[in-house]
């Protein structure tokens, strides 16, 4: 078993044929979650699960789950691995994906081993973690942790007016569990970066300790259209110049913070929208994140403050909705540290590290024991078509991932 690894072909032939699924006439891969091509994708997901001779079990949100009974020892918690296969627009093909793949990978390769652990071993696809088509994101994982009602979720609305739960019963993944039904001993996730540290450093595997916190925003700033050539600088209240005021603000804010806060406004527009006009209205988001709440907190006051003092200065009205907000995560160091020790054992370079995007695992450290498994992305690139990962690199953080699967499978307290 020391020198037991993954089928790695198999692996990577899974990937690829799940990154078909859902690309449109010009190629591109899309997969919003409860949509026609999620279906698709999930009617694979089911077909693998079964073929490997798992038990499939769907809960009412749409979670999905492989279960390896293993000895069947109905009194010990499972380990849990997994991701989600959920994209965004015009996506990449291993973001998410490749952890629940993996997982599946492992399960598979410690059965045909001959591998009998002591708990079950259950593979996870949680419904939503993109949040592209419904709000909030990684919505699945927080329903399972009880983070939020069930019913609240599926009847969150999309663009078109859809609601999740229709949705989901419309492609057959209206499952009868409650979410939270299995309660994890332990909760790991592989996925890629989706930042350059890894890549830019040579380091085969991320031992992620911690995951920051995020605080979403959308910000509307009300004042007066007028005439773009007959209005004195000095007489506008102008909804566009107050906005890009607070870009400006939250890029010194973060740039100056001696920390790792990171600030982005990803979305903008203007009403009336015409060249000649002064815009009577900016609407706008903020994405705040910082691994240490107290520092995140301080960011939101300052935030806070300087919208009190521009709305003055500028005679226009501001409001914030707070869209999501979610503390900073410690993993558990237990976990972390039988990530590290597996590396080493393969002659993996590996480093602690943090977490900036959200993910399951930020969730799921609330109902048990987690942590996160990262290998590079080239680059740095994630959210998009050219976002790419190593065969050498996949292969070693499933053969890590195994390892550490193994250890905690075997335990029996």
């Amino acid at each position: 078993m020391t020198s037991l690894s993954i089928d790695s072909q198999r692996l990577f032939a899974r990937i690829r044929q799940l990154g078909e699924i859902g690309r449109d006439e010009a190629g591109r891969l899309t997969r919003l979650a409860a949509s026609d091509a999620d279906k698709a994708g999930r009617d694979a997901l089911a077909g693998w699960i079964k073929d490997a001779g798992l038990e499939l079990a769907v809960d009412r949100l749409g979670n999905m789950f492989g279960i390896w009974r293993g000895a069947d020892r109905s009194n010990l918690a499972p380990v849990m691995i997994g991701s989600h296969i959920d994209t965004v627009v015009d996506a990449g093909i291993y973001d998410g994906c490749f952890g629940v793949l993996a997982g599946l990978e492992v399960v598979e390769t410690l059965a045909a081993a001959d591998f009998v652990p002591s708990r079950p071993i259950v593979v996870a696809a949680f419904t939503n973690e993109e949040g592209v088509r419904y709000a909030p994101d990684m919505m699945g994982s927080l329903v399972y942790a009880g983070g939020l009602g069930v019913d609240e979720a599926l009847a969150s609305v999309d663009a078109d007016g859809a609601t999740l739960g229709a949705e989901l019963a419309r492609i057959g993944y209206a499952g009868q569990k409650e979410p939270g039904f299995l309660r994890p001993h332990a909760y790991i996730e592989l996925h890629i970066e989706q930042g350059p540290i890894l890549d830019r450093e040579g380091i085969a595997i991320g031992a992620v300790e911690n995951l920051q916190g995020i605080s979403w925003r959308r910000v509307t700033i009300e004042g007066v259209a007028n005439h773009a050539g007959t209005t004195p600088m000095a007489m506008r209240r102008d909804a566009g110049y107050a906005a890009a005021k607070v870009v400006a603000f939250l890029h010194d804010l973060a740039a100056g913070a001696n920390a790792p806060t990171v600030a982005t406004v990803g979305c903008m527009r203007f009403e009336p929208n015409a060249i000649n006009v002064i815009p009577a209205r900016a609407i706008f988001t903020i994405d705040l994140r910082e691994p240490d709440e107290a520092r995140l907190r301080e960011a939101e006051a300052a935030l806070e403050l300087y919208l009190t003092q521009l709305a003055e200065q500028e005679s226009v009205s501001i409001a914030v909705e707070r869209l999501a907000r979610f503390e900073p995560v410690t993993f558990d160091n237990k976990i972390v540290q039988l990530i590290e020790q597996a590396a080493h054992q393969r002659g993996l370079s590996a480093k602690r590290m943090t977490s900036g995007a959200g993910h399951d695992a930020q969730m799921m450290a609330r109902l048990c024991p987690a942590a996160m498994i990262f290998v590079p992305s080239v680059d740095g690139i994630s959210h998009n078509p050219r976002e790419h990962t190593s065969p050498a690199d996949l292969a070693a953080g499933a053969n890590v991932l195994l390892d550490v699967v193994r250890r905690l499978a075997a335990e029996q307290e």
